[in-house]
């Protein structure tokens, strides 16, 4: 016999066989809800199949009850029943018997009216604050859709118009970490989104969910903080939507979303495209680079001559070029040794990419580290943007450091690091940078001298110097002249378009006999410019005697010998720039001034004077 209580419940309950799909109860509230016969027995009921009552939800019943069987309990108010033609939506209430399924159902449309009349009805009676109304509409949102609420990965919390909370879902206790129960009936602005990131204070007034009920309009943000439990900041997107109660705004609706895997993708896209763009930026100044050397008019594949000591020097370039070994080329200004590097640089696996120079005698001391590793915007006065330097531009290729000599002391340890460690920072910034280069340096300088008067290190002398080129002067190699002078003829009148002039025995001889102070480079400069005087397609070195004169004139001590010994060339070779800049009254640069008399680069001829401590200023009266 079925227990009377059962029977005369004031709801609708029927228990189940979700197995076999059977009624196996039935109280008397629901055989009147499902349309069943009162007096029916209830071994009768057995013949009903429960999903015969629900034919236009049935998939809807079947996750409910595995809903039930796995949580033990559950509750929906998305089933609904066919009751002869008619659709009832009910809000059903169920839990586990044993095997077994308990529901408690009641019309959706019945208990809402009646719910909210009891609550009119209550207000009236009692004379209850607005309040309650706008918490039984919260109440109303959180009960309505539960099911959304648990379902759904995005945080959701309800506020009333003070700002207390009224609702928060699973999915916004797991990303914040409160507690439904820490937050309920508490200031969540407070609680949660107090401050912002750098973290001043974040003012309510100034609070776009607070603005969603203060002036009806949606509010979404998409880039802000809350702050979980913990007092980690957590970047969130959220919509602020308002609430009203017959017009009246009385709350929000907040929807939000952990956006920290946006944040670090959009992070790494942003440190994608600054690569992109540090590499794009490489790539314009190598080409500006490149243009550069193809405009500066070097030969770069071969090196003319035929003498013994051109012929040792491309067989020690053939040896050390293919290694990774570092180069010091060592001669006097305008012999070539830029050319060297070059052929080393053409004969190594780095050949792909441009050999980078670097002029050491050309860069103000205050700039050498901004020119050689970098700099980041602001690292000075003057850094408008970020600069990429020699040593980062020759990454993979070689680097060419002429008149290495010039390099500042205090500059020279950060140099021997790169050289030993292959790393360094810009100017104004902490990063360290790899790099994968070769050295090649060259200097006209004696750099055990300068070691000895604490100008040069040691270690980096050592570090340099671990293959050393000799580069013979002109004067030492006088069987190239011809080669030589046939090879500058052919390339200038190309380049200014000019027939080319004839050189005989005699004018050969002159260039033979000069001792040549300038080198290579003093020898096309003269070239060009007697080309430049030719006449009847004739040129003529005269002026090649007349030189040799005031240099015999000058230096009486060298006449009896036909060789000199180093200190003795460059007693001499000081005596010849002071006479040029007295002849030109001290000045170096442009047309008339010492280095255009002497056939030398104005670069060159300051360092020459810098290294035999030549007063220029004297020789200006």
């Amino acid at each position: 016999m079925l227990n009377p209580l059962f029977m005369n419940a004031p709801t609708a309950m029927l228990l189940i066989d979700p197995t076999n799909n059977h009624i196996l109860q039935a109280n008397n509230k629901a055989k009147a809800l499902f349309g069943l016969n009162a007096d029916e027995a209830t071994h009768a009921l057995a013949h009903y199949q429960v999903s015969a009552f629900f034919p236009d939800c049935l998939e809807q019943l079947i996750h409910f009850t595995q809903q039930v069987l796995i949580q033990k309990e559950a509750w929906t108010s998305n089933l609904s029943i066919k009751v002869n033609k008619q659709t009832i939506h009910l809000e059903i209430n169920a839990s586990q018997i044993d095997e077994n399924i308990l529901m408690s159902c009641q019309n959706s449309v019945e208990s809402f009216a009646r719910y909210h009349q009891a609550i009119v009805e209550s207000n009236y009676q009692s004379g209850l604050t607005h309040w309650r109304k706008n918490e039984t509409v919260f109440e109303e949102i959180e009960r309505q859709n539960q099911l959304l609420l648990t379902a759904v990965g995005d945080g959701i919390y309800g506020v009333d118009a003070q700002g207390n909370t009224t609702f928060v879902n699973l999915a916004a206790e797991q990303i914040i970490g409160w507690k439904k129960e820490d937050l309920i009936g508490k200031n969540i602005h407070q609680v949660m989104h107090h401050s912002h990131l750098d973290g001043s204070k974040y003012h309510a007034h100034d609070c776009p969910i607070y603005a969603a009920f203060n002036d009806g309009e949606i509010h979404s943000v998409d880039n802000e903080v809350f702050w979980a439990k913990e007092g980690t900041p957590i970047p969130v997107e959220y919509t602020s939507t308002p609430v009203t109660e017959h017009g009246i705004l009385i709350g929000a609706v907040v929807i939000f979303r952990d956006i920290t895997e946006r944040k670090r993708i959009q992070e790494k896209l942003l440190n994608a495209v600054e690569e992109i763009d540090s590499l794009k930026r490489r790539l314009e100044m190598e080409n500006a680079y490149l243009l550069e050397e193809l405009n500066a008019d070097f030969n770069y594949h071969q090196i003319i001559g035929q003498s013994a000591q051109v012929q040792h020097m491309a067989q020690q370039i053939e040896l050390v070029g293919p290694t990774n070994a570092n180069v010091l080329i060592i001669g006097e200004s305008g012999t070539g040794k830029e050319l060297i590097a070059r052929a080393i640089h053409e004969v190594s696996e780095r050949k792909a990419r441009p050999l980078i120079r670097v002029n050491c005698a050309a860069i103000p001391a205050d700039l050498f580290e901004s020119e050689f590793f970098g700099h980041v915007k602001g690292a000075f006065s003057g850094a408008i943007s970020d600069r990429v330097g020699r040593f980062e531009l020759a990454d993979g290729a070689t680097i060419f450091l002429d008149e290495v000599g010039e390099i500042p002391i205090q500059l020279q340890g950060k140099l021997l690091r790169v050289l030993q460690e292959q790393q360094f920072e810009r100017v104004g910034e902490s990063k360290t940078r790899s790099v994968d280069l070769r050295v090649i340096s060259a200097t006209n300088q004696d750099l055990r001298q300068l070691i000895k008067e604490n100008k040069f290190r040691e270690d980096l002398y050592y570090r340099l110097n671990v293959f050393p080129i000799q580069s013979p002067a002109l004067r030492d190699r006088i069987d190239d002249l011809p080669l030589l002078a046939k090879h500058f003829i052919d390339k200038v009148c190309t380049r200014i378009n000019k027939p080319q002039p004839k050189i005989s025995l005699a004018q050969m001889h002159l260039l033979e006999q000069y001792s040549w102070p300038g080198n290579i480079r003093e020898l096309e400069n003269i070239i060009e410019r007697q080309i430049i005087l030719a006449k009847d397609q004739k040129i003529n070195f005269d002026i090649l005697t007349k030189q040799n004169n005031n240099i015999q004139h000058t230096t009486k001590t060298v006449a009896p010998l036909e060789l000199m010994s180093a200190i003795q060339h460059k007693a001499l070779e000081k005596t010849n720039i002071e006479q040029a800049l007295q002849h030109c009254k001290g000045k170096i640069y442009g047309a008339d001034g010492a280095a255009e008399l002497l056939a030398l680069k104005p670069t060159t001829l300051a360092s020459k004077i810098k290294k035999y401590d030549i007063n220029r200023h004297l020789h200006k009266m």
